[in-house]
C-alpha cells in the first residue's frame, strides 16, 4: 500500500460505487469503451490505499429498477432496451440500440442499469447524509437522452442522480461536465427545468461528436441561462482549458446557488486520447476535479457526486485520472509526483502486455492566465469564452466583461 501524505485535514465521509460486475457493460472486443477502464481504475485506487481509508465506503451498486430508470427515460425506451438486451439480433437503431456506437449485446439492460444504479446509490447516500462526497467512476453516460441511446451511453446515470436529488427535496442542482464531448443528453433532459444548471466544457461540435454545445444553447423558455456551453477549439491545452473553466464556471455556479453539484469527469480531453483533439494532461484533469470539489465546498456544504465518462487511453490515462478523482473526493489528494505503485504496473504488464506510467502525473507545468488580465480577441479560446459569457452572464445578473 502506498503512503498517502497530508492526512492532517478532516476528511469528508465518501462513498465509492464499485463492484466487479460493473464491467459487464461491455460492447465487445475492439470497442473504445473497454470495461478494463473501470477494473484498472479500481485496482489502482486500491493500490494507492484509497479504498482502505476509514472514511471511505466502497459499495457495490445494484441494478436500477424500471421505475427508477423512468424518472428520466420513457417507459417505451426502457422496454426497447430490455427487448434488445434479451435478443441482440433484433436491434432498434431508431433508438440508438444496435448501432456502431452502441452495439447490442446480451444483458445490455442489466449492465447499463447497474451503472445507473451506482449514481442512484450515490444520490441516496448524499440525501441520507451518510456521505458528503460520492464517486461513480463507472458512470457519466451523458449522451443518453430520454428516448434514445447515443455515444456509448444507454441510460443516463448522471441525469438520474440529479433527478433523484430533486425528488429528494434538493432545491437546485448544478451539473458540471468536463468530458471532451458535449454533455448533450443530460442537457436535453433538463433543458427546460430551472432547477438544474448544466455546464459543459468540451471540444467544439465543429470538430467532434455530437456536433452540439455552442454558446447560444442556453436552455428552454422557462429556464434560459441554465444551459451553459463552452465549445473549445481543437487543440486546446491545459492553460486554455483552465482559463476557460475559471472564466465561466465559478461565476455562474455562484449566481445559481446550487445545493448539490453532480459532475462528469470524462478524461478523453487528454492529449493522447485516440478519439478527441484536445491537449490536456492528467495534471490538468486533476486540477479540474479539484476545482469542482472546491465549488461544492464553497457553495453546497461539500455535497458532491462525481462520475466518470469518456476516456479511451485505457492504461496510461483513465486509471490515473479517475484515481485522482477518487482521492480528491476522499479529501486525500495524491501528489502528481507520486510513483505509480509497482504492484499495479506489474499487473498491467502481466495482463495487458503494456508498460504503465511511472508517475501519477504527466510532469507538466500548470499555468493559465486568469480572466482578470483581459480579453484577447485574437485568441480563439478567449473568443469562445466571451461568446459564452455574453450569452448567459446577463441572464444571471452578471457582466460578461468584468464578473
Amino acid at each position: 500500500m502506498t503512503y498517502l501524505p497530508g492526512l492532517r485535514q478532516p476528511a469528508p465521509p465518501t462513498m465509492v460505487a464499485w463492484g466487479a460486475d460493473m464491467t459487464a457493460y461491455n460492447f465487445g472486443h475492439g470497442h473504445p469503451m473497454s470495461p478494463a477502464r473501470m477494473e484498472l481504475t479500481a485496482r489502482l485506487a486500491e493500490s494507492l490505499g484509497l479504498f482502505g481509508l476509514d472514511h471511505v465506503a466502497v459499495e457495490a451498486p445494484g441494478v436500477a429498477t424500471d421505475s427508477e430508470l423512468e424518472a428520466v427515460h420513457s417507459a417505451d425506451f426502457v422496454a426497447a432496451v430490455r427487448k434488445v438486451s434479451a435478443d441482440p439480433s433484433t436491434p432498434d437503431e431508431s433508438r440508438g440500440l444496435g448501432t456502431e456506437d452502441d452495439p447490442a449485446f446480451a444483458g445490455m439492460h442489466e449492465a447499463a442499469a447497474r451503472l445507473a444504479g451506482g449514481s442512484l446509490l450515490a444520490a441516496s447516500r448524499i440525501l441520507d447524509g451518510s456521505a458528503v462526497h460520492a464517486v461513480n467512476f463507472g458512470g457519466g453516460m451523458h449522451h443518453a437522452a430520454r428516448e434514445r441511446a447515443s455515444g456509448f451511453c444507454i441510460y443516463n446515470d448522471a441525469a438520474l442522480a440529479v433527478q433523484k436529488l430533486l425528488d429528494g427535496g434538493v432545491r437546485k442542482v448544478a451539473y458540471i461536465d468536463v468530458d471532451a464531448h458535449h454533455g448533450d443528453g443530460t442537457e436535453s433532459i433538463f433543458w427546460n427545468d430551472p432547477r438544474v444548471l448544466t455546464l459543459s466544457l468540451h471540444e467544439s461540435g465543429m470538430t467532434l461528436f455530437p456536433g452540439t454545445g455552442f454558446a447560444n444553447e442556453i436552455g428552454g423558455p422557462d429556464a434560459e441561462g441554465t444551459a451553459v456551453n463552452v465549445a473549445l477549439p481543437s487543440g486546446t491545452g491545459d492553460a486554455g482549458w483552465l482559463r476557460a473553466f475559471y472564466a465561466v464556471v465559478p461565476q455562474v455556479v455562484a449566481a445559481f446557488e446550487p445545493e448539490v453539484i453532480v459532475s462528469q469527469h470524462g478524461c478523453d480531453s487528454h492529449r493522447t486520447d485516440p478519439l478527441t483533439h484536445l491537449n490536456l494532461s492528467v495534471d490538468g484533469q486533476r486540477e479540474a476535479a479539484s476545482a469542482v470539489g472546491n465549488l461544492a465546498a464553497q457553495f453546497c456544504g461539500g455535497r458532491w457526486i462525481a462520475t466518470g465518462g469518456g476516456g479511451y487511453n485505457v492504461v496510461d490515462v483513465v486509471p490515473r485520472a479517475w484515481s485522482h478523482l477518487v482521492a480528491i473526493a476522499a479529501g486525500r489528494p495524491v501528489p502528481l509526483r507520486t510513483p505509480v505503485p509497482q504492484e499495479w504496473r506489474d499487473y498491467v504488464e502481466a495482463k495487458y502486455g503494456a508498460t504503465a506510467p511511472e508517475l501519477m502525473g504527466d510532469d507538466v507545468e500548470l499555468w493559465w492566465r486568469s480572466w482578470e488580465v483581459g480579453f484577447d480577441p485574437n485568441d480563439a479560446v478567449d473568443r469562445t469564452v466571451m461568446a459564452t459569457r455574453k450569452a448567459v452572464f446577463p441572464l444571471h445578473g452578471l457582466d460578461p466583461w468584468f464578473d
